[in-house]
């Protein structure tokens, strides 16, 4: 997926502040800015399931300041952000859920997965080919001489 799609793609719950800043509204702990490139990575999207139910935090390591004997400071990066679960569960199981593969494998996600891709196959089978309207024309008869 492109830069300028993830920049398009709408989420119900990233919103722009006042002071133009770019926030989530699910994240519960840590700071609520974002970027696009982070919500991509959302496990609430990853999970993509209707059932779902959760809140997220946001995991930040700063940077490190390393100060040697001799005299020389370097600056160790940290990893960068990421989203995670603070707490999230199933609503249709009533049931805790610690992952998005762990929502991903459950059977009535996959069920409706299933559902979705007969559907959208009845769809495409009832549309009509691309190409054009075919028009039969008359058979010519042989003119009587």
């Amino acid at each position: 997926m492109s830069h300028d799609n993830l920049l398009h793609r709408s989420c119900p719950h990233r919103n722009v502040t006042d002071d133009g800043r770019i926030v989530c509204r699910m994240i519960r702990a840590g700071d609520n800015e974002v970027s696009p490139h982070l919500c991509h990575d959302c496990p609430s999207r990853t999970a993509g399931c209707e059932h779902l139910r959760c809140s997220l935090q946001k995991v930040a390591s700063s940077p490190i300041t390393v100060r040697y004997a001799t005299g020389r400071t370097e600056t160790l990066e940290g990893q960068p952000a990421r989203i995670t679960f603070l707490q999230a569960g199933c609503a249709a199981r009533v049931a805790p859920v610690q992952s998005p593969r762990e929502c991903a494998s459950c059977s009535l996600h996959s069920a409706r997965a299933a559902a979705t891709a007969t559907t959208a196959a009845a769809a495409a089978a009832s549309t009509p080919a691309p190409g054009g309207k075919v028009i039969a024309f008359p058979r010519r008869v042989a003119a009587a001489s």
